[in-house]
């Protein structure tokens, strides 16, 4: 069975490509990227493929049975970048497609969440088989910038009590390999998290029980975040939806407790103590 993997040089598409690997040494790969000159390093077959361009992805997805189609992580017009994708998968008659969603899905509250609607009903139109891996949030986004809160003495963000249920994007990313290898997975839709739930507070305790140093949690209105994110300099519409989805998770948006995760992948999820100890390792 050949199974491409859609941006295979983001972070979960490497990820995944690894976790598909580990799975199935014979498994046979295709990693479709838009420079394959730079992707060298992931050892598999490559083919280009743009999401915006639409020629890139009918050739590339010739004699592909599995399409992995990771979502794009350009917000200009990211519909129209995967409606792209779906039809050539269509044309190419490609098998399956798994789609990395959002967390609750069509019933999320978030800004972020309206590609992926979008994107899940393109593809339980486009009569093709599917499989929607809604993915929560990852450990990562928050681990990703604990150099800098440490250095400010402080964590912040737009959520004083709103559980979540993170994930390392490891987790995730053998998610997609269990599902790419296995059967059993026809047009089906998966609410994916991770087993503990926390708080950003219950976060900022486990950050210094680490550190041995005392480093609070302060909520602010989402508007206040947003303007703190584009003072970092995160581009737009970034530093908005991130807030969004802050303010979002006090209504639940980033909480599932069913353990679906754990039971694919068929272990534990990473433990968010454990993240936390790994990034500051590599901090």
């Amino acid at each position: 069975m050949t199974i491409a993997i859609a941006a295979a040089t983001s972070q979960l598409g490497r990820l995944a490509i690894a976790a598909l690997k580990r799975r199935d040494p014979q498994a046979d790969l295709i990693g479709l990227v838009r420079n394959p000159e730079k992707a060298a390093d992931l050892g598999v077959t490559l083919r280009r493929a743009d999401y915006h361009d639409r020629a890139s992805l009918d050739a590339a997805l010739q004699g592909v049975q599995t399409l992995v189609l990771i979502s794009s992580g350009s917000f200009e017009d990211r519909v129209g970048q995967h409606v792209n994708a779906i039809a050539a998968a269509k044309t190419a008659k490609v098998g399956r497609v798994i789609y990395t969603s959002v967390l609750k899905g069509d019933a999320s509250p978030m800004q972020l969440a309206a590609d992926h609607i979008a994107t899940e009903a393109a593809l339980k139109s486009s009569g093709l088989t599917y499989t929607l891996l809604r993915n929560g949030w990852y450990s990562e986004n928050y681990t990703g910038s604990l150099a800098g809160a440490i250095a400010a003495g402080a964590m912040i963000g737009a959520t004083p009590t709103g559980r979540i249920s993170p994930a390392a994007r490891a987790d995730y990313a053998e998610a997609i390999a269990a599902v790419a290898l296995g059967s059993g997975h026809d047009n089906a839709v998966y609410e994916l998290a991770g087993d503990q739930a926390l708080t950003l507070p219950d976060l900022a305790a486990e950050v210094s029980r680490q550190t041995g140093k005392t480093i609070p949690y302060s909520a602010m209105p989402a508007a206040a975040y947003a303007d703190v994110l584009r003072s970092f300099g995160l581009p737009e519409p970034l530093p908005g939806i991130l807030a969004d989805c802050d303010a979002c998770a006090e209504r639940g948006a980033l909480l599932d407790e069913s353990r679906a995760l754990s039971r694919l992948i068929g272990r534990p999820t990473t433990p968010m103590a454990d993240s936390v100890a790994a990034a500051l390792a590599a901090a």
